[in-house]
């Protein structure tokens, strides 16, 4: 069986956290806090609307309370509470206000060493690769698009999540006026569909990096027979000249005490007269790290950039031209995941427990209901090296 790990260090408990039989008084306390949050959300406990929550372990109440979100999610993945509609639950949450923080020392703890210490080094930057984009390719096969592009579709004129994954590429390769000759640059490739797409339809040659070694094995295979290099690479080593560079879904692994030098390698990379089309989840916020739980179990050292982040890193170093958010579309994308990965449980369960189908149900639903409740963005920021003389323009969509 295989069981999610953070940091590789031990598998998931059995139980959240080291939470033991609860005093009665944390419990009621607890229960009472957990109340009023789902009351300002329109929902409650024991009821029987889809977004209403089950606890079937009291014990429940005293991590909420202790613990916060982390020990939420981690209550959720040992099977101490239930929602028909954890997606519905999370966006009226969100939409609320009603924010379920972490709280206590440990919280500051995690904060201050984020901002002390450089999360995204290249000594730890493939931690994510192992914990999450290496859990098995049979997992993102069953759940993504055909392609298995692992970053938000568009939506605009889709019905499928495979229309909405090759209007996305489509979108962005029309962002980037590619032209057949050129020569690209993919940081962060994923599984090699973006440049398999790239360079079939718009008949363009280049690079794709990965941290990511079972990512790297399964590209190698998509981009075969094709002009397209594949490189278990970290961003930082690339020292090349591209036409054009684009990089979707993978900023979000970045870190802040790294944005100036991903962007000084972009402009390196770039041609004088080149484009640089990044694609983001974005916060509204400038924070140092991500939400514990997502943390911990989903996306290790990982972090949502803010527009001051991304704006004061690019400064004086490329010239931003057009920026466009789709955020929405993200909920979508993600029940679109969702509903895959819950039709193809039965195949997967031979590898994966039912800790793991739970941890996973909880990342995609409950990242669903954040972006419904338009808490995350979903940005594509489009820049040129040194100005697009007479202004940027996207070209007319192809029909």
């Amino acid at each position: 069986m295989t069981t999610r790990t953070a940091d590789d260090p031990a598998p998931l408990a059995s139980t959240p956290g080291s939470a033991q039989q609860s005093p009665g008084m944390l419990q009621r306390a607890g229960r009472e806090r957990l109340q009023s949050l789902l009351a300002q959300c329109g929902a409650s406990l024991g009821g029987s609307r889809p977004w209403d929550m089950t606890v079937h372990d009291p014990r429940f109440y005293t991590v909420a309370l202790l613990r916060g979100s982390l020990g939420i999610g981690e209550a959720y993945m040992a099977g101490w509470w239930d929602c028909e509609r954890l997606d519905e639950l999370a966006a009226r949450i969100w939409s609320s206000g009603g924010i379920v923080q972490p709280g206590g020392l440990a919280s500051w703890f995690g904060d201050l060493y984020a901002r002390l210490v450089n999360l995204q080094s290249i000594a730890r930057a493939r931690v994510v690769g192992r914990v999450h984009y290496d859990v098995g390719n049979d997992l993102f096969r069953a759940m993504l698009d055909r392609r298995m592009i692992y970053s938000c579709g568009y939506w605009r004129d889709a019905a499928t999540l495979d229309e909405a994954q090759e209007a996305k590429l489509d979108l962005i390769a029309r962002k980037l006026g590619l032209e057949p000759g050129m020569r690209v640059l993919d940081i962060g490739c994923g599984w090699g569909g973006a440049l398999a797409f790239f360079a079939e339809r718009y008949g363009v040659s280049g690079v794709g990096i990965t941290i990511s070694a079972e990512q790297e094995r399964w590209a190698r295979g998509t981009c075969r027979n094709l002009p397209v290099e594949i490189r278990l690479q970290d961003y930082r080593d690339v020292d090349e000249t591209f036409d054009r560079i684009y990089s979707v879904g993978m900023f979000e692994h970045v870190g802040v005490h790294n944005y100036r030098r991903y962007f000084e390698v972009v402009r390196r990379c770039l041609r004088g007269n080149g484009l640089f089309l990044l694609h983001a989840i974005g916060s509204g916020d400038s924070c140092v790290r991500c939400n514990p739980w997502l943390g911990k179990y989903i996306f290790p050292n990982s972090m949502l950039p803010s527009i001051c982040q991304i704006g004061a890193a690019s400064e004086r170093l490329l010239t931003m031209e057009d920026w466009h958010n789709f955020g929405a579309d993200y909920d979508r994308t993600l029940m679109a995941w969702q509903r895959r990965f819950t039709a193809a449980w039965p195949a997967l369960r031979r590898r994966y427990d039912e800790s793991f189908r739970r941890m996973w149900d909880f990342y995609l639903l409950s990242c669903a209901g954040y972006f419904r409740a338009r808490q995350a963005q979903l940005w594509q920021v489009l820049f040129s090296r040194d100005g697009v003389p007479g202004g940027y323009r996207v070209a007319a969509p192809i029909r």
